[in-house]
């Protein structure tokens, strides 16, 4: 059983929801386990061939998540990590209800053309490679997070989501670690903003006990407060008539309901939809999210498609997908087993062409080597690399 729920918490969510809908809540926070969901990737498709398919380890059923068509809840969790497949960017393990964003953006996003579009708070990247993979082809996606580690996960994983065997990713995807203040000099350059902000993490409760330790009415206003700063930080950035994505992984009003209505009545916003995912009563974790429309007369397609996003040489950039190296002409297809050797950061005992390589699995690019001949040394980066030793064989069936 997980920690006992504090009771100001069961106070608030009975005043908010009644006790029949609060006692459900409390029921699957304490009594339920998470469910276990995956996002596969739209523009990179795995081949299929005899040698690379592994029994699964537990036999997994997939059901579709309703609001994302990428989306799929597995009946267990496997042990992901060995996985090659999850390290070549095929799919991310995101929780269900935060996918939602997807049905935001197919409702009010312009998706017909190309965007200029920031993820403010984007660690540790699910809502920055659930974008990569919607928005329109010759759209340019700001992934930021300001906390150095966390920036540095999220580089990781937009990297695997948009190395591409041939080419660039269709979406150029950059990576700054930046305070949302540092977006002063963006005024009027994104079509959408996604805000992800901090809060008081409620919706982690099933998940993580020190969340319940850690929680207070007092954590809840101070989150709060700094909710809107944040957005009013950026609100600037945003062109009239453009959207912005809130969204935080609560139950309560206060950083919420109460948050949004402020922002929309002082900043000028219309609020186009909310919705709270509430375990008990939807399948996924807790989650809050808001579509706010930006009041004003939308700037034309031809006068903002030709207006480029400020230098970037200010900023402290990561990655970006535009100059990032391309995959070595000479590919090597591995087996399972092979991929797992060069997850690992070892040498491969394969023949290869002399110079740069670009090891595939599933026809996939994993990552980069340098052919001697009779040996291929590792070139993987070494903080992206397995540290496991389980011997567990796991790749995941992907739906077609």
């Amino acid at each position: 059983m997980a920690a006992s729920l504090p009771p100001d918490f069961i106070r608030m969510m009975q005043e908010q929801y009644g006790s029949e809908t609060a006692s459900a809540l409390f029921h699957a926070l304490q009594e339920t386990e998470p469910e276990v969901s995956v996002r596969i990737n739209p523009r990179k498709r795995p081949q299929t061939a005899d040698n690379n398919s592994f029994p699964q380890e537990p036999e997994l059923t997939l059901a579709p998540v309703p609001w994302c068509r990428e989306g799929f809840y597995l009946s267990d969790r496997p042990l992901f990590t060995m996985d090659p497949l999850l390290h070549a960017g095929a799919y991310y393990v995101q929780e269900a209800s935060s996918m939602y964003l997807a049905e935001i953006l197919r409702r009010y996003a312009a998706l017909e053309t190309s965007l200029q579009a920031l993820d403010l708070c984007a660690a540790p990247g699910g809502k920055s490679t659930l974008l990569a993979g919607m928005l329109p082809e010759g759209s340019t996606l700001l992934c930021n997070e300001p906390m150095s580690k966390r920036a540095q996960v999220l580089s990781e994983n937009v990297q695997k989501w948009t190395r591409m065997r041939a080419g660039h990713y269709p979406v150029r995807c950059i990576v700054t670690q930046q305070m949302p203040a540092d977006f002063a000099r963006f005024t009027d350059c994104f079509d959408l903003i996604v805000t992800d902000v901090p809060c008081s993490g409620e919706g982690m409760f099933r998940k993580d006990e020190e969340a319940v330790r850690g929680w207070s009415p007092e954590a809840v206003m101070r989150c709060s407060a700094l909710q809107r700063e944040i957005v009013e930080a950026v609100w600037p950035c945003l062109r009239e008539g453009a959207l912005l994505v809130y969204s935080t992984c609560t139950f309560n009003r206060f950083e919420d309901e109460d948050n949004v209505r402020r922002i929309c009545d002082t900043l000028g916003g219309t609020l186009l939809e909310e919705r709270h995912f509430l375990p008990g009563r939807d399948r996924g974790e807790g989650f809050y999210i808001a579509a706010i429309r930006k009041q004003g007369e939308a700037m034309p397609q031809e006068i903002r498609e030709h207006r480029p996003l400020p230098s970037m040489r200010m900023m402290h950039v990561l990655y970006d997908s535009d100059e990032a190296p391309l995959c070595a002409e000479n590919c090597v297809a591995l087996t399972y087993d092979d991929a797992l050797h060069y997850l690992r950061g070892e040498a491969l005992r394969t023949e290869a062409p002399r110079g740069p390589v670009t090891l595939t699995y599933a026809g996939l690019p994993l990552g980069e080597g340098k052919s001697v001949g009779s040996r291929i040394n590792n070139l993987y980066p070494a903080p992206w690399r397995i540290r496991t030793t389980h011997l567990s064989r796991f790749s995941l069936t992907l739906p077609r």
